[in-house]
């Protein structure tokens, strides 16, 4: 199992001390949110993105994905959202980052559309990730929240560029078991998301293993040489304790989960 943790976590926290930070507490990726108020995000000149790379290559530690925005479900006309996901899958690629993170969005749209909507999209954004050398991978998230949900869409475009993102906290909310969640995305699955939470009433993040979320059970169904992501939503509860001492026990409590059973 390879570790990496989200930015979300640190938010506006300097590469450098991203890369200090991943490489003390032993995690091999990082998973950097692509945002304006980010220090990496689309805006970034191309200079900038080669010292991004380079100071990771340095740390040796991996740009596992870049978390972008884009809504892939979302109602409204199809360019805008094409070239976001062209804008994305340029900035993984001058980064060295193996996949683009992006969301449903739906919202109140009609599901059946809403599917068709992001198949289309993300079957037409392919070929350019391909050339890019970049997998394009649907969260479970929002509208489609359930490893059902995006295996449906995923499976309909059919492209080993395009993929899933397996966030265990939206899939537990949906209901899904993990066992379930993992058989119909294993197909298409690129990375995990972890995260533990009080309960489904209070999402305010916890150290791993504080709260109720099913992570050994998601961690039993994955391949032992797959990434593992923290998502440590920080940037959305500011009364949430400080990620960077949380990191190293973090890291083992997910190696002791993931370890094989004697």
């Amino acid at each position: 199992m390879k570790l990496a943790f989200s930015t979300l976590g640190v938010p506006g926290l300097p590469m450098p001390e991203v890369v200090r930070l991943a490489a003390e507490n032993g995690y091999q990726g990082v998973e950097l949110r692509a945002h304006p108020e980010e220090p990496v995000h689309l805006g970034l000149g191309q200079a900038e993105r080669a010292a991004v790379r380079a100071e990771f290559e340095r740390g040796g530690v991996e740009i596992l994905g870049v978390a972008g925005y884009a809504k892939v479900a979302a109602e409204g006309y199809d360019q805008p959202v094409l070239d976001e996901l062209a804008a994305l899958t340029e900035l993984a690629r001058d980064l060295g980052a193996s996949y683009v993170r992006v969301f449903p969005g739906a919202g109140e749209w009609d599901p059946e559309e809403a599917d068709a909507a992001a198949a289309r999209r993300l079957g037409a954004a392919a070929p350019y990730a391909t050339d890019l050398g970049v997998r394009i991978l649907l969260e479970t998230h929002d509208s489609h929240r359930a490893g059902a949900d995006v295996a449906r869409v995923a499976g309909t475009v059919g492209h080993k560029s395009i993929g899933a993102l397996w966030d265990v906290m939206h899939t537990w909310l949906a209901g899904e078991e993990p066992v379930a969640s993992h058989a119909v995305l294993a197909p298409h699955l690129g990375y995990v998301q972890v995260k533990d939470i009080a309960s489904a009433d209070d999402t305010t993040p916890l150290a791993l293993g504080a709260g109720v979320l099913p992570l050994r059970a998601c961690l039993d169904t994955l391949d032992p040489d797959g990434w593992v992501c923290w998502e440590y939503e920080k940037r959305w509860y500011p009364e949430a304790a400080e990620l960077p001492g949380l990191l190293a026990a973090g890291r083992e409590h997910l190696l002791r989960l993931g370890a094989p059973k004697q």
